[in-house]
């Protein structure tokens, strides 16, 4: 008898090859052209401000932005399980998927009125 983790681990070895080979050839392959904002440490791209003195303000428009993006991306994947088995929960997932999407419209709409979604 086999041992059924075999195709896992398997699977984990052509991961890992595809994942380091995929990295590799980037960097052998890919274009060397580095300019001084490529080389700045900040996350969008954009060549950062001058703070004000006493630290000021950190800007974290950008990452709100992308913690909605991550919390509407889980009510998807949240879907995606009710849909396939729409039939076999009845009313009662009805209800539990109308309860998920009303708990999860309300902080949506709260976004909306405040202009969080919004660029400036």
């Amino acid at each position: 008898m086999s041992n059924p983790y075999v195709p896992l681990l398997i699977l984990m070895g052509i991961a890992a090859v595809l994942t380091i080979g995929g990295v590799s050839a980037s960097a052998v392959v890919g274009p060397k052209r580095y300019n001084r904002a490529k080389l700045e440490a900040y996350e969008c791209g954009i060549e950062p401000t001058p703070h004000a003195i006493g630290g000021g303000r950190f800007p974290i428009k950008y990452y709100l932005v992308a913690m909605t993006f991550i919390v509407f991306d889980i009510e998807v994947v949240f879907l995606y399980p009710w849909a396939v088995s729409f039939e076999t929960l009845a009313a009662f997932g009805l209800v539990a998927m109308l309860m998920f999407l009303v708990l999860i419209t309300i902080p949506f709409v709260y976004e909306w009125k405040r202009g969080g979604l919004e660029w400036d």
